[in-house]
């Protein structure tokens, strides 16, 4: 049954095996959700091709290579179908990353909250931002952000900066992708976005009806929440 908590563990199923790709997840028109992003588990191609890539990999080299990996909106396109629908080929959830959180709200699935309005950030917390579309994993004690994207070189945790520096966040992103992911992190160390993912994005946070949290996830710090998700 759709849950946060089982849209948590969908999100970190595509994480160190699927490289970024521009117009992954989309279709062949560029109008909406692809093949992929409509089918229920993680494409084999995706590892097949990331698996491939070198650390001196250029997405810029692979635009619309659609079945070889995943854009940001694509990405969370995915992880929602494959949190909500039980089948596939149905219609997708993949829409401009700008956007992407406030067309969910505006579907029923939570509420949106424009960038000048946002306070604080909770786990399964969608953040559309200019150009980018992300999921939240929770805050840590010194109010860092841990998340999964979309973004090159591909599918990963990250942790937000403070005042550009290394941040709680950053260090639990580089401990989980280096002990969990250990082969892209060979290849992809980086685990840090800039802090203004924090002040730039807008937020959908989930409703009950739609993704109930049984579990109380929301209410998990990061650090907390990557004990659970990753035992």
């Amino acid at each position: 049954m759709p849950s946060l908590k089982a849209l948590l563990q969908t999100a970190l199923l595509p994480v160190g095996q699927t490289a970024y790709v521009w117009g992954g997840g989309w279709n062949e028109e560029d109008t909406g959700a692809g093949e992929e992003a409509r089918t229920l588990g993680v494409s084999p191609g995706w590892k097949e091709f990331a698996d491939r890539i070198p650390a001196s990999y250029d997405h810029k080299q692979y635009r619309y290579q659609i079945h070889d990996g995943l854009d940001c909106s694509g990405y969370v396109g995915w992880v929602i179908y494959n949190a909500l629908e039980t089948e596939n080929g149905r219609d997708g959830y993949v829409y401009s990353s700008t956007d992407a959180a406030s067309i969910y709200a505006s579907l029923g699935f939570g509420e949106y909250l424009p960038k000048e309005q946002v306070t604080d950030w909770r786990p399964g917390d969608v953040a559309s931002m200019s150009g980018h579309v992300w999921l939240c994993l929770g805050t840590c004690g010194d109010g860092s952000v841990l998340l999964v994207h979309s973004s090159p070189p591909g599918v990963r945790i990250c942790g937000t900066l403070q005042s550009g520096k290394s941040s709680d966040a950053t260090l639990l992103a580089e401990e989980l992708m280096r002990e969990h992911y250990p082969d892209w992190y060979e290849r992809f160390p980086d685990c840090s976005v800039k802090e203004s993912y924090l002040t730039s994005a807008g937020q959908m946070r989930w409703n009950e009806e739609t993704l109930p949290d049984a579990k109380a996830m929301q209410a998990l710090t990061a650090e907390e929440l990557s004990r659970l998700l990753f035992p």
